[in-house]
């Protein structure tokens, strides 16, 4: 019996709750056929701790599968304030931007709205609570009460969180989506969608698991962007449709704004470098550049070209003869502030969604050369300093020129800056999605 208990608690661990129950009755079920003689042959015999050196087909596929692994929780009586709970996976330096940044603004109007408590989960690193104060300030967003702070790393099976009935949890990918279900009905969950994530993978298991995330039909959606949420009702997701909403993100002008650098007296070009997310065509990148500069598209006596991103190596341009500047793991401050010293950013993306580098940077002032793909045809809708090129090398190589040129005509680029139709303030961004979501029930 206690053999029993045992793996039946590191089944729960490993795998929720709510798949426990369901292998429970399963295994009811298939004593109550073998009792009466009716158990379906090749069910009848587990395996025995004889079998070691024999390989868990399940515990296999769950290990592919390890950042799905289910929150570990336990029911706790209800409080007297209710929580909002965002799970994610880290939100620390270089992290707490872009799309987590986001996650953490709408979790927090969540949590105003409903008169809860926040809670924020993180998976891959233990949060430093020191740099949300910072983001909350900036944003002007007062919480109050005390922001809580949990750990649940997926490969520890020792941590346990609480929850209660009626407790709301922000997701905010697919795989914090898989893990959170994995202990907490689909009806209690929204999930924080920012981009098509079936794009991360080719067609395998990741693809799949992904796929069945995005169709369940009890999920509700908070889309960032009309674009991306066209784009994925379009590509059949009916439920999206029916428990969707988009909504737009927005850039404070006390955050996003133009600075005139202190630097060379070279205007400044930005690529966005982030080599290990092969969505933002790293190579592809590199290839524009280099032709760029052998064409004389850009002149390096005009330009300081400086790397924006994650993990870059350690690369020269000009056939070997430039090195360009690499910035690392910015925080959100130090990336706002240099977004606002540049001139001219190349910002790939391989997906539908803008991604927030082309917004961030077209909002600090600088005209963007991004790529179109899908429904991303034209972002001038947003901010004419935004241009969009065909992913081939001379299409690119000519968007890149017009780029230039803009980046140059400072008249036209104050203009196109001006009149920008961007969203300046998050309540008013986020306003429908915390009407729709931030009411229980």
């Amino acid at each position: 019996m206690t053999n029993l208990i045992e793996r039946a608690l590191r089944f729960q661990r490993r795998h929720g709750t709510r798949r426990l129950i369901r292998e429970g009755w399963a295994r009811v079920a298939r004593r109550g056929r073998a009792l009466f003689g009716v158990q379906p042959p090749g069910q009848e015999t587990p395996l025995s701790l004889a079998d070691i050196g024999w390989v868990s087909a399940a515990e296999l596929a769950a290990k592919q599968a390890q950042q799905c692994t289910a929150l570990r929780l336990f029911t706790s009586p209800r409080p007297a304030l209710p929580r909002v709970s965002i799970v994610t996976d880290s939100i620390n330096k270089g992290s707490l931007y872009g799309g987590v940044g986001t996650a953490v603004i709408l979790g927090c109007l969540i949590a105003q709205r409903r008169g809860a408590t926040l809670r924020i989960v993180t998976r891959t690193e233990r949060a430093q609570p020191s740099g949300l104060a910072g983001v909350l300030a900036t944003y002007g967003i007062e919480m109050s009460h005390e922001v809580e702070f949990a750990f649940a790393p997926f490969h520890d099976e020792r941590h346990q969180l609480d929850t209660h009935e009626g407790e709301l949890f922000l997701t905010t990918s697919w795989w914090t989506t898989a893990a959170t279900m994995g202990s907490v009905p689909a009806a209690d969950i929204v999930y924080l969608l920012q981009e098509d994530e079936r794009m991360f993978y080719p067609h395998g298991d990741e693809h799949l698991r992904c796929s069945r995330v995005l169709k369940d039909p009890q999920l509700r959606f908070a889309i960032n962007t009309r674009l991306l949420f066209d784009h994925l009702v379009a590509s059949g997701l009916d439920n999206v449709a029916h428990h969707g909403l988009a909504f737009e993100p927005a850039f404070p002008p006390q955050v996003f704004q133009p600075r005139h650098s202190a630097g060379t007296g070279k205007r400044t070009l930005m690529f966005y470098a982030r080599p290990h997310n092969v969505r933002n065509l790293f190579y592809f990148g590199l290839e524009v550049l280099e032709a760029a500069i052998a064409r004389g598209v850009v002149k390096l006596d005009e330009w300081d070209i400086v790397f924006v991103g994650k993990d870059i190596p350690k690369i020269r341009l000009d056939a070997g003869r430039y090195s360009p500047r690499r910035l690392e793991n910015l925080s959100w401050a130090e990336y706002a502030e240099f977004a606002s010293t540049v001139d001219l950013a190349l910002c790939l993306m391989y997906t539908p969604h803008p991604s927030y580098p082309p917004f961030d940077l077209s909002a600090s002032g600088a005209v963007v050369v991004t790529n179109r793909f899908g429904n991303k045809q034209d972002l001038g809708g947003y901010c004419r300093n935004i241009l969009c090129g065909d992913t081939d090398l001379e299409p690119m190589l000519g968007t890149l020129a017009q780029g230039v040129a803009l980046a140059c005509d400072e008249p036209q680029r104050t203009a196109n800056f001006r009149d920008r139709r961007m969203q300046a303030d998050w309540h008013a961004a986020l306003a429908q999605v915390v009407d729709r979501f931030g009411t229980p029930g």
